[in-house]
């Protein structure tokens, strides 16, 4: 049988030895011969007619009248108002930066001068920047053929909410809003399009630093303009996604359909500007939250009526994002009784979408704040209000009043550990001390449970005459080591040295299908479909050894890439012999893993902060994470994900925003403007784990990507809110910059 020498080790990320020496293939890098430039002219108007558009001499102009079978791009939500995006605006713009038209040129400068040089007749219209001020009567609708500005509107009552209430001697009521985030990938979007030439004939090649390669695929198969292409999607190295490269753009279906009308290969590179501007941005909701309860601390009831801004259009990943929040808005606590409403809104602002945790923070927001402020309320411990409301692990599976069906769960024994790491009950007597010289510290905790995992993926391995193996997957990683993981599942399996690997992805010329990665997915459902395509590989190796060792299967070992009888390691054979015996090039087999019912990771946060009342500045003393995702596959991996999931909650919470002014302008236009933090503004992260394996899959893992950020924002604004307990300051909005805690302490205290 197999050895275990990989699965669970703390293996370095095969990946970076490339992409740390410059090596990596990111779309941005590649050229061709007669290469052409593309730059997208944008609208500097949230929301306008376009009565003309005019180019210059020498202007090499495309406008939506000279594409006009090109179909919009479009999610859907059934019972929704759903409007489509138009590739390029026909007759009107609705958010500032909407692409227009585009310019082809020979150089990257010449195409960015061109555009500034068209010129575009708007007429003004009205801006309706406010989703409370969208849905008031008499708001302007913004789009042509809808009764409202509403997008979609859930209303759900699970239990009996009303009694709850009525009957529960502490009721609690906050609004809570969550800002709008931009992504800030390390790399922009970009495109390349090879049309067919003389040597490819019909072929269609489509370079994009997408998450999805094949649902670009499956788009580009539809539209009219390529009927009857060869086409291949190539997702290269992708410099980070974060939920935000899930949406498919105007651009990547722009350029194709340019580039087989022009005949020449065709390159679109975003400038950070546009990345601000005009890629998805996330979050976006607020929310009216009731509590109900008793005086022990034990929830009775749970309210939420949540406004999502939805942006002007509904891209593939918007209309849903805001739905998850309400299906996970009991979180890991049994609250039986609830009542949630919730209303998304069309805006004049960029559409938002899909961003790391995607509706899950959110909802463990509403929550973890509720609870903090129920824990004041009562004069209780907030770890000790947790505590009493976790749903306990005698109860899993454990059905949601949403229908979710959790996996498995030991939400307290998360909790104890993140106390006992952090020293809770030190820093408590710390906080004590501190008041009465003066000093605010703050210590701040957020439970939370996260759905990931869906659809299914495919893959592929094989191994070659040489003993090498190459792994096929529609997962489509973009900086998560996903690579690695996948090779270390893989050469336990085979008993393979793990150099011998090669994972290949994101070319759908190689790999048929595949969901690419969001939800947290990659190494549960493309782990799990690897390990049985590897145990059916590894089936077939053995009984082919059995018969030329004349032994029996079960006798066999695979290490080192060899098969051999057990206690007699001489008497054996190396996987390529095996192989090249059978007069093939390669051995193979393929497994196809659905994942069915989702996975529920879960776990405990406690950060410690400072706050300077005179100058509102908070600094971060301590970080402690323990987190569940059931097995780990690389321990090393995991705690990568956390400490990005977990800076990017912080950001949130206390830098990030972006700001629209009433005008629909985008004030926070560059990185001199959007506060993305930086390693000194970091604390050290303590990353611990539990485990609790789910039986959904045989490796028993439930994902990680997501987690930290899920985990971060509530822990770090409690531990703010909790610093400024003695000013009697209640609730603070984020992000929690220091002029607006200095504001609210000098308030109570005028």
């Amino acid at each position: 049988m197999g050895h275990a020498a990989y699965r669970g080790a703390r293996v370095k990320r095969l990946e970076d030895p490339r992409l740390v020496t410059g090596r990596g293939t990111f779309t941005g890098d590649l050229s061709a011969q007669g290469l052409r430039y593309v730059a997208i002219v944008r609208s500097p108007l949230a929301h306008a007619r376009v009565r003309g558009i005019r180019a210059p001499a020498g202007v090499e102009l495309v406008t939506a009248r000279d594409l006009p079978d090109l179909p919009p791009l479009s999610g859907e939500i059934k019972g929704g108002a759903v409007v489509p995006h138009p590739v390029l605006a026909i007759d009107r713009v609705c958010y500032v930066g909407q692409p227009v038209a585009a310019v082809v040129a020979d150089g990257p400068y010449a195409a960015a001068d061109a555009a500034e040089r068209v010129e575009v007749d708007y007429d003004p219209l009205p801006v309706v920047a406010d989703p409370e001020d969208a849905l008031a009567p008499g708001a302007m609708v913004i789009h042509e053929g809808l009764a409202s500005n509403v997008a979609y509107r859930r209303h759900r009552r699970y239990g009996d909410p009303d009694a709850a209430f009525a009957r529960a001697p502490v009721v609690l009521q906050q609004r809570i809003a969550h800002q709008r985030l931009a992504a800030v990938p390390l790399e922009p979007r970009a495109v390349l399009a090879v049309p067919p030439s003389g040597r490819r004939g019909r072929h269609l090649v489509v370079w994009s630093s997408t998450q999805m390669p094949h649902d670009l695929h499956a788009l580009l198969e539809a539209l009219p303009q390529l009927a009857g292409l060869r086409i291949r999607v190539v997702a290269p190295d992708v410099g980070g996604g974060f939920g935000a490269k899930i949406n498919i753009y105007p651009e990547e279906l722009l350029l194709p359909v340019l580039a087989v009308r022009l005949g020449r290969t065709l390159k679109w590179v975003q400038t950070r500007r546009e990345d601000l501007l005009a890629t998805s941005h996330g979050r976006a909701q607020a929310a009216d939250v009731a509590l109900a309860a008793d005086r022990d601390g034990r929830i009775r009831g749970l309210r939420l009526r949540i406004v999502a801004d939805v942006g002007a259009y509904l891209l593939s990943t918007t209309a849903d994002v805001p739905t998850l929040t309400t299906r996970m808005a009991t979180g890991p606590y049994e609250i039986t009784d609830v009542e949630v409403e919730l209303v998304e809104v069309y805006t004049n602002h960029m559409p938002t979408g899909a961003y790391r945790g995607a509706g899950r923070p959110e909802a463990a927001f509403y929550l973890e704040r509720m609870l903090d402020l129920l824990a004041r309320e009562i004069g209780t411990d907030p770890a000790e209000v947790r505590r009493r409301n976790f749903i306990p692990p005698e109860r899993f599976p454990y059905r949601t009043p949403a229908g979710y069906l959790y996996d498995s769960g030991a939400y307290a024994r998360a909790l104890d550990r993140a106390l006992e790491v952090v020293d809770y009950a030190g820093w408590r007597r710390r906080q004590a001390e501190g008041r009465q010289q003066g000093r605010y510290l703050g210590i701040g905790l957020g439970s939370y449970v996260e759905w990931c995992t869906y659809g299914e993926d495919r893959v592929r391995v094989q191994v070659d005459t040489a003993g090498r193996v190459t792994v096929l997957t529609g997962i489509s990683p973009h900086g998560q080591g996903t690579a690695t993981g996948l090779a270390q599942v893989v050469a336990d399996v085979l008993g393979v040295p793990l150099d011998t690997v090669t994972v290949v992805h994101g070319d759908t010329a190689r790999i048929p299908t595949g969901e690419g990665t969001a939800g947290s997915r990659s190494l549960v459902v493309g782990g799990t479909a690897a390990y049985r395509a590897s145990e059916r590989l590894r089936r077939r190796l053995v009984a082919l050894a059995a018969a030329q060792l004349e032994a029996r299967p079960e006798d066999l070992v695979l290490a080192e890439g060899r098969v051999f009888v057990a206690g007699t390691p001489e008497r054996g054979v190396t996987l390529g012999a095996l192989v090249a015996r059978t007069g093939r090039r390669m051995l193979w087999a393929r497994a196809t893993f659905d994942a069915g019912d989702a996975t529920f990771p879960f776990g405990t946060h406690v950060a410690v902060v400072e706050v300077d009342p005179e100058t509102g500045q908070v600094s971060l003393r301590a970080y402690v994470a323990v987190d569940d995702c059931g097995v780990a596959i690389n321990p090393l991996l995991v705690e990568g994900q956390i400490h990005g999931g977990v800076t990017q909650g912080l950001a949130q919470a206390l830098y990030e925003q972006i700001v629209y002014d009433r005008q629909g302008q985008l004030v926070t236009a560059t990185l001199a403007d959007y506060a993305v933090p930086r390693a000194p503004q970091l604390p050290r992260f303590q990353a611990h784990r539990t485990e609790t394996p789910t039986p959904r899959n045989p490796l028993g893992a439930k994902g990680v990507g997501e987690a930290g950020t899920i985990g971060a924002t509530p822990t770090v604004v409690n531990a703010v809110l909790d610093a400024l307990a003695p000013f009697g300051v209640r609730h603070l909005d984020m992000p929690l910059w220091p002029g607006k805690i200095w504001r609210a302490i000098h308030a109570r205290r005028a």
